[in-house]
Parts: structure tokens; C-alpha cells; sequence
């Protein structure tokens, strides 16, 4: 391998441990503090780099809030994707609820970062979009595994198709993860969870471990 490419791959290597570095400083400097009142010096501070680390892969601290946000979301959507492909056929509606609760929660600092996230959102087009868009990715990848279930796992038939039960897991976790926001009580959010999609999903008889 030529010189010049093994140090060009160093540079790469490098620069992605940077970008890394940053994006989990500034989680919990956003998390602690808001995004809003952070400035880039935090940021590089919590993550040990100077200014000019920023700048080789940032622009604006409005991009790594948006390749931040972007980041956790897909991280998220995966691992319900997951969690959701792991039964056969027939759903196993309270065993798929545990496991897409454990996912979904997460903890107080995601949220606090999301709703931080939602609010810029609703003052910038452009951060709508792509937050309307991982909205609609996840509520895809839920309709997506309750329809393949469909011939096996009877919907209650007042949500409609399966992407309207997807609509309505999400309303059921943007509620509960609200309150969690305020009382800081993540296994009563999250039992409170388990009991609205498991009544949503099911026709209420049965009830989660």
C-alpha cells in the first residue's frame, strides 16, 4: 500500500473518531444545558478538541444539533426494527411490546435532546422535514411488521389498518415520555407504556408481565 494512501486512511480514521468525540460531547452538553444556550467552545471543551476540530466537520452548531438528533433517531428506528422482527409470523404482542418499550424509552437526556430538537423544529422548514421524516420511518417500520402479522394477529379494528395502529403507538409514546420528562420516573413511564400499547394493540384482556 502506498504511503500516501495509508496516511490519507489515518486522516479518515482520525476524523471519524473526531466527529464521534463531538457528537457525544455535545449530546451531554445539549442534554444538561439546552440546546440554545451551548456554544461551540462548550462543545469542543467537553469533547477535548479546539475550534478548529469543529469547523473540519461542522459548519454551525445547528449541524451537529442536526447530525446529533439524526444520529440517535436512526439509531433508534433500527433497534425497533429489530426488536419487531424477532417473532415469526404471528405477532407476540406483549413480548413485542417489552421488547420495543425497552428500546423506545431510552433515557431522560434523549428525550430532553428530542424535545429540544421538536421545538427547534417547529421554527425551521428544513429541521421539520427531516424530523417528519424519521417520524414517518419509524411509524413504517411498526406498520410494516403489523401488517406482515395480519393474517396471524387480529388489530382491534377501531385503529383501522396497520399504519394507523403505527400512528397510534407513537401518539401513546410521545404522552408517556412526556410525563417522563417531568417526574424523572422511568419505570412508571414505562409500565404506563407497556399497559397503552398493549391495550391498543390487543383488545385490552390481556395485560404485560
Amino acid at each position: 500500500m502506498a504511503t500516501e494512501e495509508m496516511a490519507a486512511r489515518r486522516v479518515t480514521r482520525r476524523r471519524v473518531r473526531t466527529r464521534a468525540k463531538l457528537l457525544d460531547a455535545a449530546f451531554t452538553v445539549f442534554a444538561a444545558k439546552g440546546f440554545g444556550r451551548v456554544s461551540i467552545e462548550e462543545v469542543c471543551e467537553a469533547a477535548g478538541f479546539s475550534r478548529g476540530a469543529f469547523y473540519s466537520n461542522f459548519a454551525t452548531l445547528d449541524e451537529l444539533f442536526f447530525a446529533l438528533y439524526r444520529e440517535r433517531a436512526d439509531l433508534i428506528a433500527g433497534q425497533v426494527t429489530d426488536a419487531l422482527a424477532l417473532d415469526g409470523p404471528a405477532l407476540d404482542v406483549p413480548a413485542s411490546v417489552d421488547r420495543v418499550t425497552e428500546v423506545l424509552l431510552l433515557d431522560v437526556d434523549w428525550l430532553l435532546v428530542k424535545t429540544d430538537f421538536l421545538v427547534h423544529a417547529a421554527r425551521d422548514p428544513d429541521v421539520a422535514h427531516a424530523l417528519r421524516d424519521h417520524r414517518a420511518r419509524l411509524r413504517r417500520a411498526i406498520a410494516d411488521r403489523l401488517s406482515r402479522a395480519r393474517g396471524d394477529t387480529e388489530l382491534p379494528a377501531v385503529l383501522g389498518d396497520a399504519e394507523g395502529a403505527a400512528h397510534a403507538v407513537v401518539a401513546a409514546y410521545d404522552g408517556v415520555t412526556t410525563q417522563l420528562l417531568l417526574d424523572k420516573d422511568v419505570e412508571t413511564a414505562r409500565a404506563w407504556l407497556k399497559q397503552l400499547l398493549t391495550a391498543l394493540l390487543t383488545d385490552g384482556s390481556r395485560t404485560p408481565a
